[in-house]
Formats: C-alpha cells, sequence, structure tokens
C-alpha cells in the first residue's frame, strides 16, 4: 500500500507538471511556427490523458474483489499500458505524416521561441521522468506513463537542437527531421509496450520464466509421480499465477509435496498457486466419453 501511494503521488506530480507545461508548448509552437513544438505539445496533450488514465487505473486496481471481478481490478493496468502504448504509436505516425508535409513545404521557424521553450521543457520533462523513473520497472501502468515523459525529454532535446540549427545556419528543415527522429524512438519504446502488455493480456507465460524447466523442478519433486496442465500467466505486474495437476500414489505424501511445490514456486517468484494431486489410480482410468463408455 505504501508503495502504491507513493506511485500515485509521483503521477500526480508529474499529471500537474506536464499540463502545466503542454499550454506552453502550444502557445510557443503558435508563436514560433515550430512543428517540434507542435507536435511535441499534441503529444504531450496524450500524456496529460494517459498520466490520468494511468492514476485512475491504479485507484481502480486496489479495490477488493467480488463476486463479479473474482481478481479484483487488477488487470485494468495492463489496460491502462495497452491503450497508453497505442496512443503512442499513432502520435509516432501523425509526427511523421505533418513532418514529410512541412518538408514538401518548408515553414518558417522563430528559432528563439523555439529554443527557449525547449529549454523550459527540457527542465520540465527531466524532473518528470526523475519522478517516475523509479517506479517505471515495477509494472508496464507506470511504465507506459514513463514513457510519454521519456517522448516529450526526447521532443524538449529534439526543439533545443532544433532552434540551435536553425538560429545559427537558417537551415529550416531540420525541425521536421528531428520530429521524425523523435517520432522514431518513440516508435520503438511503444511497439515494445504494447508488445508486453498484450502478452499478460493473452495469458502468455512471463518471459523471465522458463516454464520447461519449471516442469521439471517440479518433477524433481520426491513422491511427485508426474506433472501435466500446467499454466503459468501474469495476472498484472508483479503478479504471477501458476495451476497444475500433479500424480501421486500415497494420499500420505499430499500435504508434504504440496508445501513442496509452493516453496519451490516461491523460488521462481510465484505466489498465487493452485495445484490439484491426484492418485494414480485414478489417474490410469480410461476416459469416458459424455455416454460414460470407455474411450
Amino acid at each position: 500500500m505504501v508503495r502504491r501511494d507513493a506511485e500515485g503521488g509521483r503521477l500526480r506530480w508529474a499529471l500537474v507538471v506536464t499540463a502545466a507545461f503542454m499550454v506552453a508548448e502550444v502557445v510557443g509552437g503558435l508563436v514560433s511556427g515550430s512543428l517540434t513544438l507542435l507536435a511535441d505539445a499534441g503529444h504531450m496533450l496524450t500524456d496529460v490523458a494517459a498520466l490520468g488514465f494511468s492514476l485512475l487505473a491504479m485507484r481502480l486496481a486496489e479495490r477488493p474483489p467480488d463476486a463479479e471481478r473474482t481478481f479484483g481490478w487488477v488487470r485494468l493496468e495492463i489496460l491502462a499500458a495497452l491503450v497508453n502504448g497505442a496512443a503512442l504509436l499513432a502520435i509516432s505516425g501523425l509526427i511523421v505524416f505533418e513532418a514529410w508535409r512541412r518538408l514538401q513545404e518548408p515553414v518558417s521557424v522563430d528559432a528563439p521561441i523555439l529554443l527557449w521553450i525547449g529549454v523550459l521543457g527540457l527542465v520540465v520533462n527531466v524532473v518528470s521522468s526523475v519522478l517516475l523513473h523509479s517506479h517505471a520497472d515495477e509494472n508496464l501502468n507506470m511504465r507506459g506513463a514513463y514513457l510519454h515523459v521519456i517522448g516529450d525529454l526526447l521532443g524538449s532535446i529534439g526543439a533545443v537542437a532544433g532552434g540551435l540549427i536553425i538560429m545559427f545556419t537558417g537551415w529550416t528543415p531540420a525541425d521536421p527531421i528531428i520530429s521524425v527522429l523523435i517520432a522514431l524512438l518513440i516508435l520503438v519504446s511503444a511497439w515494445r509496450l504494447v508488445r508486453e502488455a498484450t502478452e499478460v493480456l493473452m495469458e502468455a507465460s512471463p518471459p523471465h520464466i522458463d516454464v520447461t524447466e519449471l516442469i521439471e523442478e517440479l518433477r524433481g519433486i520426491e513422491r511427485l509421480e508426474d506433472v501435466h496442465d500446467v499454466h503459468v500467466w501474469t495476472l498484472t505486474s508483479g503478479f504471477v499465477a501458476l495451476s497444475g495437476h500433479g500424480v501421486i500414489d500415497d494420499p500420505a505424501d499430499h500435504t508434504r509435496v504440496l508445501e513442496e511445490v509452493r516453496r519451490r514456486m516461491h523460488e521462481y517468484g510465484i505466489e498465487h498457486v493452485t495445484f490439484q494431486l491426484e492418485m494414480r489410480p485414478l489417474y490410469q482410468l480410461p476416459a469416458q466419453d459424455l455416454h460414460g463408455n470407455r474411450e
């Protein structure tokens, strides 16, 4: 709970800082005619929505389970990460499209305004990234929020670079070209976030767990004769679950084998374990069809 409060507090501060600077970038972009600033302002608008959605998802995820949602709302954070990643992909595409249009029809850019807004944005986004960095690896929801801020940080660096280039050389294509480079960097991180969130929603096994190795570990438990129907998935960030069936010969081994299963799965970081033990005679009976006939 303490960790969640810390994450929520940092998200709130990042949201306030981002929203305030977004207004400054819109004004600066319109006055200077800079695509880099306008593109980054549009990105920051989605960041405000993304940070707000992440904060809302975090709070809803704390709701206790009920009869309809037996795991509660914990997966809402994964959904928030997926939405944020998809929004970043869309923004990257829009920036590239607008940059191409600007290269075909160059627009004059007020370099000093672009430069100073970029410097201010750089400071603001460094503060926001520092606020979120320590929690970015703890769950996909926080990572999605962090990537939005990092995208803004790259945009500010691009604005500073573009302002300096145009100020000293007068080469205005630098503005859309830098925008494209920023968009491509955002695209890579966004794709990774979308892929990871999708894997969680598809209940794929966590990338840090080798399921084949895990099954062999289970089969190495004394008196556990066989293992089958093993499933490992991530419910939400940091919450890995396992279900499976095992076979024993002696019912007296039931408690000891289950305790050993839980102990070994704990070493893999799996705390939510549902493991059913079956007696070998029942396991070896031939299957029956719906009419009770032997197959």
